[in-house]
């Protein structure tokens, strides 16, 4: 069932929930989708965690999909402050926690997957379990340190608009970059399935990120890579990535699955682009296994 919830601030934002199915209630998941991502793409994942008995909630960040904008139109990414995004999660979480059973699992996609493990850094949530999915932990991009990177999306923000797009969309305003496909998946029938939600609801539609989100990219992935911080998460992890990925850096992933004190990685290799829950059948079999061990063996079945 699709709703609306509201924000601390009054924000509406857009959420799906599925409940629990019959005896084999199995706890609650809740998803975070990516940049640019709405709960759409990945109903098959949730509809698959739902029929083995978990109740599952999704929900749109705050500025995409349909959770509205924040930018001076309908197609940029921006935020102001990723800490903004860390807010809406903590506060939804402690509604949603209350009114669905354990034990409770939170995974996220990209830069899902960064807000989450930024909340748990901050210790504003408190999950039984996570996992995370090809996670933003660092960003793809020129080979130079993250403090100059950060000092020069800090000088973009000075010398134009911060809500300017960062990069471009295509060669013609809102067409798909043709390349685009090669950074995601391998699978041409569910990249399809992204065209035809975006076809079938145009405001889920959204392009290239704002000088403003680079920056606040980079300041956030700073923030995560304070000595100390992840090494105090006390919940079991699980980080699914791919060496293959394009758009985040593996290398990040694999660093944060050691420095969490109950970190664990499953690596995927060529076979695998950024989208590892859209990807080919045999790729995505055996992130949903992984996932479904994981779970069983850290939160088992409540009896």
């Amino acid at each position: 069932m699709e709703s609306k919830w509201f924000a601390e601030d009054g924000h509406e934002l857009r959420r799906i929930d599925w409940p629990g199915v019959g005896a084999e209630k199995r706890g609650s998941i809740l998803f975070l989708p990516g940049r640019a991502d709405f709960f759409e793409k990945y109903l098959e994942s949730l509809e698959e965690w739902h029929r083995a008995g978990w109740a599952v909630t999704a929900a749109d960040w705050r500025g995409q999909a349909g959770s509205g904008r924040l930018g001076n139109d309908d197609v940029t990414g921006h935020v102001e402050d990723f800490g903004d995004w860390v807010a809406d999660l903590s506060y939804f979480w402690r509604a949603w926690k209350r009114s669905t059973p354990g034990p409770h699992v939170l995974i996220g996609h990209s830069m899902g997957g960064h807000i989450v493990t930024r909340a748990l850094v901050e210790k504003t949530v408190d999950p039984d379990a996570v996992v995370l999915s090809a996670p933003m932990l660092e960003m793809a991009g020129p080979p130079l340190p993250l403090a100059i990177l950060h000092s020069v999306a800090r000088l973009m923000n000075r010398i134009g608009s911060p809500q300017r797009q960062a990069w471009k969309w295509s060669e013609k305003p809102g067409e798909m970059p043709s390349r685009r496909r090669d950074l995601l998946t391998h699978d041409d029938a569910r990249y399809e399935d992204e065209l035809y939600w975006r076809e079938h609801r145009p405001s889920l539609v959204m392009g290239p990120g704002s000088w403003r989100w680079v920056e606040q990219a980079y300041a956030s992935i700073r923030k995560l890579e304070t000595p100390g911080g992840m090494e105090k998460v006390n919940v079991p992890v699980l980080i699914i990535s791919t060496s293959n990925d394009k758009l985040v850096k593996h290398e990040a992933a694999v660093r944060a699955s050691t420095r969490l004190p109950h970190g664990e990685l499953v690596a995927f290799g060529d076979e695998a682009r950024h989208e590892i829950l859209r990807e080919i059948p045999a790729v995505r079999h055996r992130a949903m296994q992984a996932i479904s061990e994981f779970l069983n063996r850290v939160v088992p079945r409540p009896k």
